[in-house]
């Protein structure tokens, strides 16, 4: 994954463990795009002042990840879920192609329904809710 895309994705997960000041300032910078020139104009610091606040959260982001890994778990929970759903409708597949058994046909469609029930779960806890 892209830095920006990594360190806007462990923002979702450990962002309430920065300072304010931090999270404005990275959520500027990696989020709404914003140059360092601007988001000292809108903080009222300098940009060597933003460039620092951002490094500092960068590294805190990264450190929190290697000592937690939610957003690790985050992606290998997922990536299964889908492995589960491409399966399950392989599973129907292959009924519809050699017998039609509508009592797999009724589990492979539970199995699906279950999966993306979990995976919208997922994605609601997963990212803004994680409480830390």
């Amino acid at each position: 994954m892209p830095k920006n895309l990594e360190i806007s994705f462990l923002l979702d997960f450990y962002g309430d463990m920065l300072t304010d000041k931090q999270k404005d300032v990275v959520e500027l910078y990696y989020n709404e795009d914003l140059s360092l020139g601007e988001i000292a104009a809108h903080s009222g610091i300098t940009r060597q002042g933003v460039r620092d606040s951002i490094k500092r959260a960068e590294a805190q982001l990264l450190e929190y990840e290697s000592r937690l890994r939610l957003a690790d778990r985050f992606r290998e929970i997922s990536q299964s879920l889908d492995e589960i759903i491409g399966l399950a409708q392989e599973i129907e597949r292959i009924n519809d192609r050699f017998g039609a058994s509508n009592d797999i046909y009724v589990r492979t469609s539970q199995i699906v329904r279950v999966a993306r029930q979990m995976e919208d779960d997922h994605e609601v806890t997963g990212e803004k809710s994680i409480g830390i």
